[in-house]
């Protein structure tokens, strides 16, 4: 067995970051104006998820739903605001959930 060319794992890489370059854009275009800004779809997808761990396909579906790119969670992986355990599902970090306990009104 041959190793990997070095070359093709270069050219991997780069597609995958022109891929999440046009999904940042695609949310860009499709963003409704209207719409509540980031910051509360980001309160609002973090306190819908919770502490509990969801598959791939769940967080993909939650991240859909509160207006973001389902790619969006690597970029929460790579800040740590999200992390994959051995069970293969996703978890919010102990700073996604402390972030969002700051969220709250002191009331």
């Amino acid at each position: 067995m041959e190793p990997p060319d070095p070359r093709a794992e270069r050219i991997a890489a780069a597609l995958r970051q022109i891929s999440a370059g046009f999904a940042a854009l695609a949310d860009a275009v499709a963003a409704d104006p209207a719409g509540p800004p980031e910051e509360s779809r980001h309160l609002a997808l973090i306190t819908e998820w919770g502490r509990q761990g969801l598959t791939r396909a769940e967080a993909s579906a939650l991240f859909r739903k509160h207006g973001f790119s389902p790619q969006a969670a690597g970029g929460w992986v790579r800040g740590d605001w999200l992390e994959i355990r051995d069970d293969g599902r996703r978890y919010l970090t102990e700073l996604s959930l402390s972030w969002r306990a700051g969220q709250e009104d002191p009331e």
